[in-house]
């Protein structure tokens, strides 16, 4: 049925982040119809929703492992690779397709909870992944992960992808909830031949590749010896053409900067991960000032440890500011941009990640009803942004919409059991400590 929600502030996340008072959101057949000022808005035949507080697009993460959830907390104290090899591969390699699917049903949960209703996630056994996620209702790119480590070869890998993709196409799923895609792991666990092969595989399906860049200084320095740096590797390969997302992409020069706004190459900035990790902080606003797509990414939930990409935001534009020591580096609508607008544009999807007519009506509600609203909603556009961003967060996310089918409904999803699918993670926990 035709959806209008009412609201005395709407977000579209236009590139200005307009503040709209007193202003609708009409969704017909899944997508945006509609969004401007009540009394501008055209007759409507369907369901009116009368509401308070602000409406915003779907946050969009970039870049996610999200089954982790059933490894959060392993580790914790660990760097990186000590991390990845003592405590997180061991695990994962006794994970098995339902462990998978509890944990990305959970993440799922967690996500839509948080107002996050597109995730780009790379990780294994993609048919339970997927499944998890249509069953809560919200959207994933999927990037099956590739390695070339003994007992898994990256070519059967690749081949299993560009079969999925031959057979059920790109995008499919109800109002395109799912998206195929590639996800090489990285310079250090492919050559540049078994990289420029997966490459070539997107390219010709018109997907997206994804793939771990610079994330710690100790990781690939064997690449940035032999090439100068991994960006410069993965362009010496022919990587770079087509839809590219690099994660973290924390220690590029600015050589590499320039690389990857020549290619447009998307972005996806860590914050959490990469500082719990110590892995170093991006050069957000250099990527920014370059034209480079930047979206924000939680990583995985056990090396973050949590889903909330409203964290994220106020993570980016905090280290922005203290490492440029410039309190304007990046302002709460910058930062709001980027946990939607700018996660669209880094996973080159122009139909998600903003309230326009054309792209998905998945719209989030949050209740203001809170002290960080205190000051009203009839403050300065500023303010209201300001009281967003830095006050509130997550914690006031009320109501959830996925190409206008309510997912969240006063803070719980409508279409699974929380409680449940927590349990479920509990017990794959479990085994897996046994």
């Amino acid at each position: 049925m035709p959806l209008r929600l009412h609201a005395p502030v709407v977000l579209p996340c236009d590139p200005s982040c307009t503040v709209l008072r007193d202003a609708v959101v009409d969704v017909v057949d899944g997508r945006v119809a509609h969004v401007g000022a009540a009394a501008d808005a055209p007759e409507f035949a369907g369901e009116v929703r009368e509401l308070g507080g602000i409406l915003l697009p779907g946050l969009v993460n970039a870049h996610a492992h999200s089954p982790m959830v059933v490894l959060r907390g392993l580790g914790g104290d660990l760097p990186l690779l000590r991390w990845l090899r003592e405590a997180m591969w061991p695990a994962e390699a006794r994970m098995t397709p339902s462990d998978i699917g509890a944990g990305m049903l959970l993440g799922a949960v967690e996500m839509l909870r948080n107002g996050v209703t597109t995730s780009a996630e790379m990780y294994f056994h993609g048919p339970q992944l997927v499944d998890a996620v249509l069953r809560a209702g919200s959207r994933v790119l999927f990037g099956a992960a590739i390695m070339d480590l003994p007992g898994m070869p990256w070519r059967p890998m690749t081949d299993e992808v560009s079969r999925w993709i031959d057979a059920d196409g790109l995008r499919f799923g109800p109002h395109e909830r799912v998206e195929l895609s590639y996800g090489p792991h990285s310079a250090y666990l492919l050559s540049p031949d078994a990289l420029a092969a997966v490459a070539g595989e997107a390219r010709e399906r018109g997907a997206l590749l994804q793939v771990h860049v610079a994330e710690s200084p100790e990781e690939d320095r064997a690449q940035r010896a032999s090439h100068g740096s991994v960006p410069r590797l993965l362009a010496e390969a022919g990587v770079l053409g087509g839809r590219v997302l690099s994660a973290h992409s924390v220690h590029l020069s600015a050589e590499d900067v320039a690389l990857y706004a020549e290619h447009r190459v998307g972005v996806a900035h860590c914050p959490g991960s990469n500082t719990k990790l110590a892995s170093g902080i991006a050069p957000l606003r250099a990527y920014l000032d370059a034209g480079v797509p930047v979206g924000l990414g939680t990583d995985g939930p056990a090396s973050n440890d949590d889903l909330d990409l409203f964290e994220e935001a106020r993570l980016a534009a905090l280290l922005a500011r203290v490492t440029s020591m410039d309190a304007t580096a990046l302002r709460a609508a910058d930062a709001l941009l980027l946990a939607t607008r700018g996660g669209a544009a880094a996973l080159g999807r122009d139909d998600l990640g903003a309230l326009e007519v054309g792209r998905w009506g998945d719209v989030v509600h949050v209740d203001v009803d809170d002290p960080a609203f205190a000051t009203g909603l009839d403050a300065p556009d500023d303010q209201v942004l300001a009281n967003l961003v830095w006050a509130s967060g997550t914690r006031r996310v009320k109501d959830v919409w996925v190409a206008g089918e309510q997912v969240v409904a006063d803070g719980e999803t409508t279409r699974v059991d929380r409680r449940a699918a927590q349990a479920g993670v509990a017990a794959v926990s479990r085994r897996l400590r046994g």
